[in-house]
């Protein structure tokens, strides 16, 4: 039996738009988002263990108990019955309450790397229902690549979204998802798009040729309410600004920038001020463990 996987990807995302369509009785939302992988990545490494143990080690941030790797071990050890453990080490690059999903992926490649580990030989729809009792955004990290994402997070429209640049950058303030979503000034009645008409305003985006950026379209309606709250925020939108329409991803502190190229991201994110962290990074056109 396969002991080891080393050096597993788990990519952050980027939610070019994010529609807040509704509020269920139950208190959840209703949401339309499109969201595209790149390739800023944490990296996760899987040693089996026989003794059914489930351990973690590595960069860790915050209560063991509510770490998302351990959560999604334990929820896969539970529904297969397996006798088999793990030790799970993750090495963090995407910050913490960046909106740029680092958790949510991390649960999703530990899903997909235990389900070989353990050769539970479950499919991918086998394992969607945990990914979501874990989070919104971790059914999007199990999938194929870019999609347009609704419900709570359990409908994927896979799209085709061409490679491009992203000038991102993270202001070192990590925004509560809970917070923002409960703002009673956040705007909950956006129409909802169809399918057709999400097709539609994505091709009219990329009509202008592979040589420039995609044009963004849509918002991010959880943007104004962070703005407004984090000071920080806004003035990380304020710099991107000045290179491309800037806007927050997910629910912040992350914001982004469609830049025509590699060398135009990286001038994006130099200068700085002190203790903000900038990258230049691709949208990538499958996420890493697609074929998994």
């Amino acid at each position: 039996m396969t002991r080891l996987f080393l050096g597993l990807p788990a990519p952050a995302k980027l939610n070019l738009l994010l529609h807040v369509t509704g509020r269920r009785a139950d208190g959840y939302h209703e949401l339309q988002s499109l969201m595209v992988p790149v390739t800023l990545a944490d990296t996760l490494d899987f040693e089996l263990r026989d003794d059914g143990r489930l351990t973690r080690s590595g960069d860790v941030i915050g209560a063991l108990e509510q770490d998302l790797c351990l959560r999604a071990a334990a929820l896969l050890k539970e529904a297969s019955a397996t006798g088999l453990g793990v030790d799970i080490a993750v090495e963090k690059q995407i910050p913490a309450g960046s909106g740029m999903g680092g958790g949510s992926s991390d649960a999703a490649t530990t899903l997909l790397a235990l389900n070989r580990l353990w050769k539970l030989g479950w499919t991918r729809d086998q394992l969607a229902p945990l990914a979501l009792r874990l989070g919104a955004d971790v059914p999007f990290f199990l999938g194929s690549g870019a999609a347009f994402v609704e419900g709570i997070g359990e409908r994927l429209t896979p799209v085709a979204w061409p490679v491009s640049w992203f000038a991102v950058i993270h202001p070192q303030v990590s925004v509560s998802t809970a917070e923002i979503f409960s703002a009673p000034e956040l705007t909950r009645s956006t129409k909802a798009m169809t399918i057709a008409a999400f097709s539609a305003l994505r091709d009219n985006a990329l009509r202008d040729g592979s040589l420039a950026p995609p044009t963004l379209f849509g918002n991010n309606d959880l943007e104004p309410v962070a703005r407004r709250r984090y000071p920080a925020i806004e003035a990380a939108i304020a710099h991107l600004a000045r290179f491309g329409l800037a806007r927050m991803t997910g629910s912040g502190s992350a914001v982004f920038a469609a830049v025509p190229s590699e060398s135009a991201a990286q001038d994006a994110v130099s200068g700085l001020p002190q203790g903000w962290r900038g990258w230049a990074v691709r949208s990538l056109v499958e996420l890493p463990l697609a074929v998994w």
